[in-house]
């Protein structure tokens, strides 16, 4: 098992607001739209550095995906800031009508996704973010791992033209990608080459599979893990050769299990490759008021539960 080592934790919207201030600072047609959430967002500096391209909505989300979607029209590229939930759920017709059926070239960005948003509870918590989203055709979904990404992942989106939901959180989590990595969109990163089950996972639970990872080696088992930071569209030549190596397949999400990672890849191996697919991720439930560590462990999104869901997918192996 490769070894992989952090000295700091960072929060990955940070990588956000680092990535929006230096993309201020070489694209002129990049803009920003916040919903009275700048602080959150970390997009005060962006507003200090560029305030004639900062615009504050206030709580008026479906207005600000609107003015959004008419500022592509005269060539801005908007990238939109709120928590997931207001990003996604309160806003989906809006998004749906005006981004994705029309093909604006609007960057959707969301913080504070998933359980880690900890006491805030399961109404601010939404865990349907993902599937909402890649559902909209022409959509690109992105869910980075660490600051690092996060701030890559933010400053390649604005050269792709087509919306973009780019999802990130609040908690501070390992800092273990490079900082000068390249973000590809749609182009899986493989953190460990391994034969005997293939780990596939998103977000917050990169660092939990590599820890999971760390665990099987300790008891024989050599596991494959792949970073898909791009939900949609799918890197699927990478899930393919690998599930076609190790024979059996884990996914691991801060999501719900229905309409997330997992889902997409039940698709594609069911349609050309079918095999052995285990999920770690929320079963059809909400979530509840308490610290991240305590929810991610009480919904098993933790390197424990990895490594058991990880042994039944290999135990389930065609011998």
């Amino acid at each position: 098992m490769k070894k992989y080592t952090f000295t700091e934790k960072k929060d990955t919207r940070s990588g956000f607001g680092a990535g929006l201030l230096e993309l201020g600072k070489t694209n002129p047609n990049v803009v920003a739209l916040c919903a009275d959430l700048t602080g959150s967002l970390k997009m005060d500096a962006f507003e200090k550095e560029f305030p004639d391209r900062f615009f504050q909505i206030g709580i008026a989300e479906a207005n600000m995906i609107g003015i959004a979607a008419g500022m592509t029209i005269g060539g801005k590229i908007p990238f939109t800031g709120t928590f997931a939930n207001f990003s996604t759920g309160r806003v989906y017709d809006q998004i749906r009508q005006s981004i994705a059926y029309s093909g604006k070239n609007v960057k959707i960005c969301a913080s504070h996704a998933g359980l880690t948003l900890g006491e805030d509870g399961a109404t601010h918590q939404i865990l349907e973010d993902l599937g909402l989203m890649k559902m909209l055709p022409g959509m690109t979904v992105i869910n980075p791992c660490d600051y690092n990404q996060t701030k890559a992942a933010t400053i390649a989106i604005a050269a792709h033209h087509g919306p973009v939901y780019l999802r990130f959180g609040r908690p501070a989590v390992p800092v273990f990608t490079p900082a000068d990595q390249k973000f590809e969109i749609g182009k899986a990163v493989m953190l460990n080459e391994g034969t005997d089950v293939s780990i596939f996972a998103t977000g917050h639970l990169v660092w939990k599979a590599i820890e999971a990872g760390e665990m099987l080696a300790a008891k024989g088992v050599n596991a494959e893990i792949i970073n898909i930071h791009t939900i949609k569209p799918l890197d699927s030549i990478a899930v393919l050769q690998s599930a076609m190596k190790t024979k059996c397949v884990v996914t691991a999400e801060e999501h719900q299990m229905n309409g997330g990672l997992g889902d997409s890849i039940a698709q594609l191996l069911a349609l050309h490759l079918p095999t052995p697919l285990e999920m770690v991720a929320v079963k059809d439930s909400f979530g509840e008021s308490g610290t991240p560590d305590e929810l991610m462990t009480k919904y098993g999104l933790d390197a424990i539960n990895i490594v058991d869901v990880a042994l039944r997918s290999i135990a389930r192996k065609v011998k």
